[in-house]
């Protein structure tokens, strides 16, 4: 398609219009809550400036990726609403340039910005998450223990391939055990070689030791029985320390995509419900992806009458906001209860946008 003027004209009023919302959410977000958490630490912990600024700078992300989708949808809906209150919109359908033409650099805006969301959602949020979980919880708490988790995972990967993989449901740090511990080998081939189940593991102070469990060593040959031995203790053929293991551990938004789905592959292995996971891990698409929805709602309803004025294209935008995150909440509690498949739940939102800017993008083009 030939950039042409007209084209640039709309793409810079759209963009101009979606980084003033980023900014004005992004205050929003931040006056209502990050301010109000920094305060609490100062007058709490009596928190440092450093510190403070550290938590504001890795607080920012997180903010930022939900304003894309508020940004965009207020973006089309106040361009068009003032092209279409300063007959700009007339003007141009009298010169033969058709409706499609006319959204088509806001809704490439949208797909461009769902894209780089998708990204920025992957690469820079759980990184600053992570952050800014260690900040406040050594530097400005002041911990020093380690916390107690669930679902510990720990690989030991050569050459590419997982070689040893060890699961354990909850680790106690006041205890130092580890409970209801599976270890697996895996042979040249990446399948399952060697597992070992216990009951718990703790920690000696040298080393872990397996108490009331099992070993199978698993054979290729399906003629072949399967080794199995019954144990009191075992020592768990693991290296790192209990300060080692729960470092290597993560929480839902500090993960990339790409943990989420080897975590969920983890845990299915052992039998555990992965709903919560795999809702995580489908919002991290189904959010951003919400930017696009909200340019092809909001290019038809900025061109409605009555929409030519800023407090009435931001009106709109806050009702459709709403809308859409009550069934955002909604979807995601039908995936996390398994009320519904995680994909599904996650995607109730952007299904009705989709179905809702359709229908709006059909009757305006007529």
């Amino acid at each position: 398609m030939h950039l042409r003027i007209l084209d640039k004209y709309i793409f810079r009023e759209v963009l101009l219009t979606f980084l003033f919302g980023i900014c004005a959410f992004s205050a929003v977000f931040i006056g209502s809550g990050t301010l109000f958490r920094i305060a609490k630490f100062i007058t709490d912990y009596g928190a440092s400036l450093s510190a403070v600024i550290k938590v504001f700078v890795f607080s920012m992300p997180s903010v930022i990726i939900w304003t894309f989708p508020m940004s965009m949808l207020l973006a089309t809906l106040l361009t068009f609403g003032k092209m279409s209150g300063s007959s700009e919109i007339t003007a141009m359908k009298s010169c033969g340039v058709s409706f499609t033409r006319i959204a088509m650099p806001a809704i490439i805006l949208g797909l461009v910005v769902s894209i780089g969301a998708v990204a920025f959602n992957e690469y820079v949020v759980p990184w600053a998450n992570t952050a800014y979980r260690n900040v406040i919880y050594y530097e400005i708490e002041g911990n020093t223990a380690m916390k107690s988790q669930e679902h510990v995972i720990l690989k030991e990967i050569n050459e590419g391939q997982i070689r040893r993989l060890l699961y354990s449901r909850y680790y106690n740090a006041e205890s130092q055990q580890m409970l209801g511990v599976t270890l697996q080998e895996f042979g040249a081939d990446g399948q399952v070689s060697h597992v070992e189940n216990a009951e718990y593991a703790e920690w000696n102070g040298k080393g872990w030791v397996m108490h009331n469990g099992m070993i199978y060593d698993i054979q290729k040959d399906e003629d072949k029985n399967k080794h199995a031995m019954h144990f009191d203790k075992q020592v768990l053929p693991v290296d790192a320390s209990p300060k080692q293991i729960v470092r290597e551990q993560k929480e839902l938004e500090e993960m990339t995509m790409r943990e989420l789905r080897a975590q969920i592959d983890i845990m299915k292995s052992q039998f555990q419900d992965t709903a919560k996971w795999e809702t995580e891990l489908y919002t991290r698409v189904s959010v951003p992806m919400a930017s696009l929805i909200f340019a092809l709602v909001g290019v038809p309803l900025g061109l409605q009458p009555n929409r030519n004025t800023s407090s009435a294209g931001f009106a709109m935008s806050v009702i459709i906001i709403f809308v859409y995150y009550a069934l955002m909440t909604m979807g995601n509690a039908f995936a996390r209860s398994a009320a519904l498949p995680a994909l599904l739940g996650v995607w109730i939102p952007n299904i009705v946008g989709m179905i809702a800017g359709a229908i709006l993008l059909r009757k305006a083009s007529r």
